[in-house]
């Protein structure tokens, strides 16, 4: 088993089933919380994060193959994409990966899910095709603010990694974002992610 991954909810490894590599992702003790307490939100977070996953691929997003779901040890057991991360892409494959990622978090956010960390380091470009990984912060919501905070954790990426094509990878993700959600839906959450920036700016300004 080799770690490729360690993360602040989990630590992502490659492993072998029947000859074939696979990710197991486990989460890790919080040893400032009470134990029965920590495995708790373990479990919990655990059994959450394999039922979106699992409801997001019938909603026609394509993610990683759940194999086993283990709740005592907290783990989860799922398919290796092997494809490219959308972060290492370049030029138009970049910008058509952008526009697809947008129409994912659409329809995320149509169905009432929020992905928690939406970044390019959670997409994979395989074959022409984006899956979506890594739903550890995922959540339920239909609230506008969820919403518009996934929009801005990704604008925000696209501002550090990709500052040279921020308008135009910007601009192809939200016209497919809108496509999804619709006009009234897409002014709302827009508005929102405009108040939340107002937000930050004040903060830096104190």
């Amino acid at each position: 088993m080799k770690l490729i991954k360690k993360g602040a909810e989990g630590d992502i490894f490659i492993k072998k089933l029947y000859n074939e590599d696979v990710i197991l992702k486990t989460r890790k003790v919080k040893s400032y919380r009470h134990n029965v307490l920590d495995s708790k939100i373990r479990k919990q977070r655990t059994i959450r994060e394999a039922t979106i996953l699992s409801e997001i691929k019938s909603h026609g997003v394509r993610t990683p193959l759940l194999y086993q779901v283990n709740t005592e040890k907290c783990t989860i057991l799922m398919q290796k994409i092997d494809g490219v991360l959308v972060k290492d892409l370049g030029g138009i494959k970049l910008r058509l990966a952008c526009a697809e990622i947008g129409k994912i978090t659409a329809i995320l956010h149509k169905n009432g899910i929020m992905h928690g960390d939406l970044t390019t380091s959670n997409f994979i470009s395989k074959n022409n095709q984006i899956y979506a990984i890594d739903f550890g912060l995922a959540q339920k919501s239909i609230r506008i603010e969820d919403h518009a905070v996934d929009l801005r954790l990704f604008k925000e990426i696209l501002s550090s990694q990709h500052v040279e094509v921020l308008n135009s990878l910007w601009k192809v993700f939200l016209k497919e974002y809108k496509s999804i959600v619709g006009l009234e839906r897409f002014n709302k959450v827009i508005t929102q992610l405009g108040i939340i920036e107002g937000r930050g700016r004040y903060a830096r300004m104190e």
